[in-house]
């Protein structure tokens, strides 16, 4: 094969958001594929399956906040904070 799928899911941990209500595990959203840096020259894709959970107080779905990624770019915030004290 030309490339490499890695399949990940995330674990039934409640969001630190919603501590102190009362969760329950529905499933998972539709995965999303994100392509990746190649590994060993073929194209590397990770599809990510996002856990949702009722809210039993309020009834509505609720979701860990995924915003790791920087505005304007496909790089971590962290990453991005590094490059640009490095390159200035």
């Amino acid at each position: 094969s030309d490339s490499v799928t890695i399949h990940l899911e995330e674990e039934n941990i409640h969001p630190k958001e919603f501590s102190g209500q009362k969760l329950t595990s529905k499933g998972f959203y539709e995965a999303a594929l994100i392509k990746d840096f190649p590994i060993r020259g073929k194209a590397t894709y990770l599809s990510v399956r996002r856990r949702k959970w009722l809210n039993e107080d309020t009834g509505m779905n609720v979701s860990r906040d995924w915003s790791v990624i920087a505005k304007g770019t496909r790089l971590s915030g962290e990453f991005a904070s590094f490059l640009k004290e490095y390159l200035g």
